[in-house]
């Protein structure tokens, strides 16, 4: 990475717009595990982040010389601490991680499992799988570093991995999970798969139009994993996305509102792809006289912005006190019965926010179909 990102970081432009966060791979550059001699220079090419997990790739070098191509991965563990809770178990210092690469070559995928190991400099448990832990010829590795390497250590090996790693550039994609460690301690008993308890991004899914039939089971696709994209930009349209139809959504079965021809149409633009916390990225269309039920967040946010048409949105009375003045009315809340909303007018530039805990709902109640995009993203 080019140095003056070190200056630009403290640009006027960038105290604004915060386009450089912090110079990520020069940061990462200086941790890494073999940094603890000063014989071994990282180039650490790109860095994706999801909410508790880094993956970072690049190079190795060992006195001047390319030695390996690299992948790290460093798991802060915050889910999974939940999960090993709820049997009574605490995760100590090693993990699993389940790692599947998706090169540009899919004749080179590969998936296995590797062991990961806390870390106190980064506060993460992590691992690094380098492409091969042989020195250059007439070399010959530091034994601070060399105390590092081998099977299911800091700096390892994984076989499989290797096709994918010497063309380093062209891994695109990896998917990930993690588990509880293979045994107990301080007790020492083996936890197997039946026994483990795993954060596979909580039984996330994604949605795909599979099929035009609303509300359909096939296209709500189970992933049970995170996807790290290292992709660096995408162009979309968003009329060539397939919609995905749903009938009645977010409504119970015995809700008044509940017609056999209430369908609204959601594209999903952009999902997985995303990085931090973000959920998806999606633009909603709601024909004349439609509703999406009102519904309540939990460990949420989600933001509507309104582009086309008008109609009619809700918010639980008291979320925003700003709204005081609007028109209240009883509304049936999915799973949790009728609560009283306010009754807001939306048109283009209209925004809808809505924290954890808060409730929401919109309506088209207008001739032509109301449009909104909207963003969703865990909030723990």
């Amino acid at each position: 990475m080019d140095p003056a990102f070190n200056t630009i970081q403290t640009n006027p432009w960038n105290e604004i717009f915060k386009v450089v966060f912090f110079p990520d791979r020069i940061y990462h550059a200086q941790y890494l595990n073999a940094t603890r001699s000063d014989r071994y220079r990282y180039n650490v090419q790109e860095v994706r982040s999801y909410f508790d997990i880094n993956v970072i790739k690049g190079e190795v070098y060992l006195d001047s010389q390319f030695l390996s191509n690299f992948l790290r991965i460093e798991y802060r563990a915050s889910r999974l601490v939940e999960q090993a809770r709820e049997k009574r178990r605490f995760l100590r210092d090693q993990l699993i991680a389940w790692v599947k690469l998706m090169p540009d070559n899919m004749t080179k995928m590969a998936e296995s499992r590797v062991k990961l190991h806390y870390c106190p400099w980064v506060d993460a448990f992590q691992v690094e799988i380098w492409e091969t832990l042989e020195p250059p010829g007439n070399s010959f590795h530091d034994f601070q570093v060399l105390d590092q390497m081998g099977r299911d250590c800091p700096i390892t090996r994984v076989r499989a991995f290797n096709p994918a790693l010497q063309e380093i550039k062209s891994l695109r994609q990896l998917e990930l999970a993690f588990r509880e460690n293979d045994r107990d301690l301080p007790t020492g008993y083996t936890i197997n798969d039946n026994d483990t308890v795993w954060d596979n991004g909580y039984l996330r899914s994604h949605q795909e139009p599979r099929t035009s039939s609303p509300s359909s089971p096939n296209n709500t696709i189970l992933d049970q994993n995170y996807l790290i994209n290292f992709q660096r930009g995408w162009y979309l349209q968003t009329p060539d996305i397939q919609p995905v139809r749903y009938q009645n959504a977010m409504m119970d079965s015995d809700n008044q509102e509940l017609h056999d021809d209430n369908i609204i149409e959601m594209r999903w633009v952009v999902q997985r792809e995303l990085g931090g916390s973000m959920i998806f990225f999606h633009e909603v269309t709601i024909p004349p006289g439609k509703v999406e039920g009102n519904h309540q967040h939990i460990g949420t946010e989600e933001l509507y912005y309104i582009t086309e048409g008008e109609g009619i949105a809700y918010l639980r009375v008291g979320d925003d006190p700003a709204t005081d003045s609007f028109p209240t009315v009883e509304r049936q809340v999915m799973g949790l019965g009728f609560r009283d909303f306010k009754e807001l007018p939306v048109k283009p530039g209209s925004v809808i926010y809505t924290k954890s805990g808060g409730m929401h709902g919109i309506r088209n109640n207008g001739t032509i179909p109301l449009k909104f995009v909207a963003f969703l993203y865990h909030t723990v």
